[in-house]
């Protein structure tokens, strides 16, 4: 299971927007993607519930992990969105 640590971009963090955006393309990668703290308990990145409850704000380390075929290049697209300052909408 590929995993990765990144810092979240967004000046408004994982919030409503750029939630959405991150969601709809964990669900478009084809593979298991999960999203949570380093310390805590990962939850499925397709869903908008999970990852709004996770209530992840700007510049927070979070742990992307992806399984099945295409997790590396799911992980590596997956990083690259919450590294760039406003997820582009799809």
């Amino acid at each position: 299971m590929p995993e990765a640590r990144v810092k979240i971009a967004s000046e408004v963090g994982l919030h409503a927007r750029p939630a959405a955006v991150f969601v709809k393309s964990a669900a478009q990668q084809g593979c298991g993607v999960s999203i949570g703290r380093p310390d805590g308990e990962l939850v499925d990145a397709t869903s908008i519930l999970a990852v709004l409850g996770l209530a992840i704000g700007h510049n927070e380390e979070i742990v992307l992990r992806t399984e099945g075929e295409g997790a590396e290049n799911a992980l590596t697209a997956l990083s690259d969105l919450l590294t760039h300052e406003e997820p582009a909408a799809s």
